[in-house]
């Protein structure tokens, strides 16, 4: 999914050949006061605490979503209202709208 964002937003393939190699070596084991497990390749994810991992899980969502985008139906808010999928009242909507009352 990320080297897919990474394509669908055009980042040049030196940066997603950089990200790939530097995702590629992540590895871990588990360790108890008896036992600790051999080294595991971790092939799925996104590190958490490193600096590039909100950008990377962002544009991963933002494909995700624009996926959903055509299948999504309307918000139902209550009272009546509902509200197209993917829609932000413009300025011009009635105050009421804009606030969320309907």
């Amino acid at each position: 999914m990320i080297q897919l964002a990474l394509r669908m937003y055009h980042v040049p393939e030196v940066i997603q050949v950089m990200l790939d190699d530097y995702f590629s070596g992540f590895r871990m084991r588990f360790s108890t006061n008896d036992y600790t497990t051999n080294w595991i390749n971790l092939e799925v994810g996104i590190a958490m605490g490193c600096t590039i991992s909100p950008i990377l899980f962002v544009i991963a969502m933002e494909v995700i979503l624009k996926a959903a985008e055509g299948s999504a139906g309307p918000a139902n808010l209550g009272g009546g209202c509902s509200k197209p999928p993917w829609m932000t009242p413009p300025l011009s909507a009635p105050k009421k709208m804009r606030q969320g009352e309907c």
